[in-house]
C-alpha cells in the first residue's frame, strides 16, 4: 500500500517531444509521451487515451486528467495491477452513460509521495506532525509544484496536440489513495482550471504505520482530522460550478478512513456543497487496491462525465 519504491530505477530523460503509439485499446487508441520534461518536477511519461472515432472526426473532446497513469490501461505497466480506464470508458460510452473524453494518465515518479500529498495540509500540521510527515515522505511537500506542472505545462501541451475543450467544466481529476489527495488539492488550489474531482480511497491518515486502534492514533487521528477540516474549511471553492466525489472500502488501508471521511463530508456540506455537486460512498468488502477501484470504477466516471447532450461530442 505504501508506494514510495514505485519507478525507483526511472531516470528524469531528457525531453523528448515524439510520442509513441501503443496501439489500439478497448474503444481507442493509447498514445505514449515519453519523459516528459517539467521546469517544475521531474520528467515522467505521459499516456494518452483518445476514444474511437478520435481521428474520424474534428470534434472536440473534455479531458479527464488521472493520476498514477501507469496503472490505468496496460496490465504490462501496472505493477499493482490495472484499473481498466479504457474497458469501462468504452462501455459507459456506447450505453450513453456517460460523455466522451479524452484521458490523460500521469505516471508517478518515487517523489509520488512528496507530489501528491497537499502542501496546504503540511503547513497547517502541527509542528511535531509535520516533522513525522516529511520524514516518512522523504522531505517538504512538492504538490504545489506538481500542480503547476499539470496547469502550466502538460494541459497546454494536451490543448495543443489534442483537439479539446479547454475550459473548466470540460476539465475534470481523478486519483485513488494519495491520489486522492492530489485530486481534490487540485480543484481546491485551481478552480478556474479543474471543475471536478473523483478521490477514491483518498489517504487521509497520511501514513500506513501506527494506525492500530488505541490512544496513539486517537491523539494522531484527532490533530489531523482538524487541520484538514480546516484547509478543506478554508479551500473549497463555492459550491455550484464544481463537483467532488469521495469513496472508500472498509477492508485493508481503508478501513481506518471513516473517522476523516464522515469530518470530511460535514465539512463540505457545512460550504454548502449538496447531492447535485458532491458525493461520497462506501462500498462493503471494498479494500485499497487497483482491483477493487477497477471494480468500482463506473460510479466515479459516471460522476465526473456525466451526459451533457449541448456540449457531448
Amino acid at each position: 500500500m505504501n508506494r514510495r519504491g514505485l519507478l525507483a530505477l526511472m531516470a528524469a530523460l531528457p525531453f523528448s517531444s515524439a510520442a509513441r503509439a501503443e496501439g489500439a485499446l478497448a474503444g481507442g487508441r493509447l498514445v505514449l509521451h515519453e519523459a516528459v520534461a517539467s521546469a517544475h518536477v521531474k520528467a515522467r511519461n505521459v499516456s494518452v487515451w483518445l476514444p474511437a472515432g478520435y481521428e474520424a472526426s474534428d470534434a472536440a473532446w473534455p479531458v479527464l486528467y488521472m493520476h498514477d497513469g501507469q496503472n490505468l490501461f496496460d496490465p504490462a505497466t501496472a505493477n499493482f495491477g490495472e484499473w481498466g480506464v479504457d474497458e469501462h470508458l468504452t462501455r459507459l460510452i456506447e450505453s450513453g452513460q456517460v460523455r466522451t473524453p479524452i484521458v490523460v494518465g500521469i505516471w508517478n515518479t518515487d517523489l509520488r509521495l512528496r507530489e501528491y500529498v497537499p502542501a496546504d495540509l503540511i503547513t497547517a500540521l502541527p509542528a511535531d506532525m509535520r516533522d513525522e510527515v516529511q520524514a516518512i515522505y522523504g522531505g517538504p511537500s512538492l504538490s504545489d509544484a506538481y500542480l503547476r506542472f499539470l496547469v502550466e505545462e502538460l494541459k497546454p501541451f494536451t490543448d495543443g496536440a489534442y483537439r479539446t475543450l479547454t475550459g473548466p467544466q470540460d476539465t475534470m481529476i481523478a486519483g485513488s489513495s494519495m491520489g486522492g489527495l492530489i485530486s481534490m488539492y487540485a480543484v481546491m488550489k485551481w478552480p478556474q482550471v479543474f471543475s471536478a474531482a473523483a478521490c477514491l480511497s483518498t489517504h487521509w491518515p497520511l501514513k500506513v504505520e501506527g494506525l492500530e486502534p488505541g490512544a496513539t492514533l486517537d491523539a494522531w487521528r484527532e490533530r489531523l482530522v482538524a487541520a484538514w477540516t480546516g484547509v478543506i474549511e478554508r479551500g473549497l471553492p463555492a459550491p455550484g460550478d464544481h463537483r467532488f466525489y469521495f469513496d472508500r472500502g472498509d477492508e485493508t488501508l481503508d478501513q481506518f478512513y471513516a473517522v476523516f471521511q464522515t469530518q470530511v463530508d460535514q465539512t463540505f456540506r457545512r460550504r454548502g456543497y449538496g447531492p447535485g455537486d458532491f458525493r461520497s460512498l462506501v462500498f462493503p468488502g471494498a479494500q485499497h487496491n487497483e482491483a477493487s477501484w477497477n471494480q468500482r470504477l463506473d460510479v466515479p466516471l459516471t460522476f465526473l462525465l456525466s451526459p451533457a447532450p449541448t456540449r457531448n461530442p
